[in-house]
């Protein structure tokens, strides 16, 4: 029999958001790969799951990968989560879909969380088209061409941050792009002390730089001001459903 590798949306905050799909997979997977086994440890707790956990993150993902294809091969359901969200995500994964996908294994995704669609929705920004960014470099002089580039392609942008470089990263990015480019910033979304600031980027700058942050945040740069239509010119027709 086949084997198959599962990756599980799993909450970003609130674990009523993780779904009974999602729930049997991880019941039903002979192994779990995760990111951070204490982590997921505490999510399978909280389910009544046991099941053996195996670590899979940027440091080891390759040398892992044999491994996990030998117990693809020898018929094994394997379900992969990230600490948060959708894996591959600016999360470990990749790797591992790619050479599952060479090798002829069965792949599924279960949708679910993503903090890139939430902060997206609650911007008020345009929604598409849009572009993933993963997370913004550590090193002011990277972030500054990463908000150049990015900021170039004219529509709107979503990029992960860390607290501790969020006040930076958006001087920054006000600095490369103009201080009234329109833009949001979430965090804690799904989560008790969920916040989202809107308003152009030297604003946002400047409030978040009085702050002391706590959690990840995610960045929804806007398109120019005279870009933003608030939506595209697609017939009805053509529309996605």
């Amino acid at each position: 029999m086949a084997g198959r590798l599962v990756f599980v949306a799993t909450p970003i905050g609130n674990l009523e958001d993780l779904s009974p799909r999602a729930a049997r997979a991880l019941a039903e997977a002979d192994r779990i790969a995760c990111e951070d086994t204490r982590h997921t440890g505490r999510l399978l707790h909280h389910l009544g799951i046991r099941k053996p956990l195996l670590s899979l993150h940027e440091h080891n993902e390759r040398q892992r990968l044999p491994e996990l294809l030998a117990a693809l091969a020898a018929g094994e359901t394997i379900a992969v989560a990230s600490d948060a969200g959708t894996p591959l995500l600016s999360d470990p994964g990749f790797p591992l879909a790619r050479a599952a996908v060479e090798a002829g294994h069965r792949i599924e995704a279960i949708p679910g969380p993503s903090a890139i669609l939430a902060a997206l929705v609650v911007s008020g920004l345009p929604p598409y088209p849009f572009t993933f960014a993963g997370f913004a470099p550590p090193k002011s002089g990277k972030r500054r061409a990463f908000w150049r580039r990015f900021g170039a392609l004219g529509h709107t942008v979503v990029a992960f941050e860390s607290p501790h470089r969020i006040a930076a990263s958006l001087a920054d990015a006000a600095d490369e792009l103009g201080a009234d480019r329109p833009a949001a910033v979430a965090r804690e979304l799904t989560k008790l002390h969920e916040e989202v600031l809107r308003g152009p980027l030297g604003e946002l700058a400047a409030v978040v730089a009085g702050r002391k942050p706590l959690g990840e945040h995610v960045v929804v740069l806007g398109p120019p001001a005279e870009a933003d239509s608030g939506r595209l010119d697609v017939p009805s027709g053509d529309r996605a459903r």
